[in-house]
């Protein structure tokens, strides 16, 4: 595995993806394709393995898909950044050296930040006691990590459920609570990326922004310094409490969020129905020039499509780059594609992300 992570493999599978992107576009009669590269290995900045058990010995392993009775053992993690790494080693050892970490424990989580800071969650099949706790506390401690123990209807956080993790976008930095089991974008590099493009392409757009999808506030935080106002809008709970924590971090004013997914929003914008959880926000006043969207795998509903139709200008960011294709197919009927970009998020894998600027015609 660490021999096939090198800067020549890298390389050519980015090539392959390259290909496939312009091949697949074709129709579109793309600007000239940007390319955003990722360190061709420690780009992940999380993980997840399963603990395979054979007699009281604990390894990680993960599975093939559709292989699920038969694990591989991991030994190292090229893929995984530095800090994931450093820990491997002494966390199996630790848990290897105690029955009570070891027994019924089937997975161990990941997550960290560039600048060295890790959450690392257990999980079992068994009730977490106060022994157990103990022993973790000290683990904590020894390996100086942030410790969660997780089982059924269970959840021990030790000192924090969450990393902070800072990004330099253009050589402005932006700091980003990010909680355990929340989405988190998995490759640093290629965020900050991803977010320099989206901040250069939208310079000089003006008037306001509505975004979709904003999570944790990933792209808000950045956009905002581009537009009068924004309003962000993200269905899931946490997120929309961590993209307030985001904005308050990073003492931005401008941005006003609203917890409703984007079908509900496109139902508030035609006024279908009022919603109360839109009534701080008067969406009259606002003099919208930009729709930004980053869908999930399944891309935009219709009518989401039809309301991106009206915006001025359309910012969209893929991962996956088959329903990108078929809702640019009705998104060119009004508008045009000024800018395309691939971002290789994850590398040695088929997944490819996709970013697109258009304008109305």
């Amino acid at each position: 595995m660490t021999q096939a992570l090198n800067s020549e493999a890298y390389a050519e599978q980015l090539q392959q993806k390259i290909q496939y992107i312009e091949s697949l576009f074709a129709q579109f009669a793309l600007p000239a394709l940007e390319v955003f590269d990722s360190p061709a290995s420690g780009f992940r900045m999380r993980a997840e393995f399963k603990i395979w058990h054979e007699g009281t010995r604990a390894d990680y392993a993960m599975y093939r898909q559709g292989e699920y009775k038969k694990p591989y053992t991991i030994k190292e993690f090229p893929q995984g950044y530095a800090t994931i790494g450093r820990l491997m080693p002494p966390l199996l050892e630790a848990i290897n050296n105690s029955e009570l970490l070891r027994r019924k424990l089937f997975q161990v989580e990941f997550l960290t930040t560039l600048s060295g800071e890790a959450l690392v969650t257990l999980i079992y099949h068994k009730k977490l006691d106060e022994q157990w706790r103990l022993q973790a506390e000290r683990l904590q401690q020894q390996l100086n990590i942030k410790l969660i123990g997780r089982s059924r209807k269970q959840k021990l956080v030790l000192s924090e459920d969450f990393v902070t993790e800072t990004l330099s976008v253009n050589d402005r930095l932006y700091h980003y609570q990010q909680i355990e089991s929340s989405f988190t974008q998995p490759n640093a590099r290629v965020c900050e990326k991803m977010l320099s493009w989206a901040v250069g392409k939208s310079e000089n757009l003006g008037g306001d922004l509505l975004e979709l999808y904003c999570g944790n506030g990933n792209f808000t935080l950045p956009l905002s310094q581009n537009f009068n106002r924004v309003v962000a809008t993200e269905l899931a709970k946490s997120s929309v409490n961590s993209a307030q924590y985001n904005l308050a971090l990073n003492q931005i004013d401008n941005v006003s969020l609203a917890r409703m997914s984007s079908e509900e929003f496109s139902q508030a914008l035609d006024k279908v129905r009022p919603f109360r959880r839109l009534s701080h926000i008067d969406l009259d006043a606002h003099n919208f020039s930009t729709i930004f969207v980053d869908p999930p795998r399944a891309g935009l509903d219709p009518h989401t499509t039809e309301i991106c139709q009206r915006f001025e200008n359309i910012l969209y960011i893929s991962c996956n780059p088959d329903t990108l294709k078929r809702d640019l197919q009705e998104l060119t009927k009004s508008h045009s594609i000024q800018a395309f970009a691939l971002f290789d998020q994850f590398p040695f894998t088929h997944h490819i992300e996709c970013g697109a600027l258009l304008q109305r015609r």
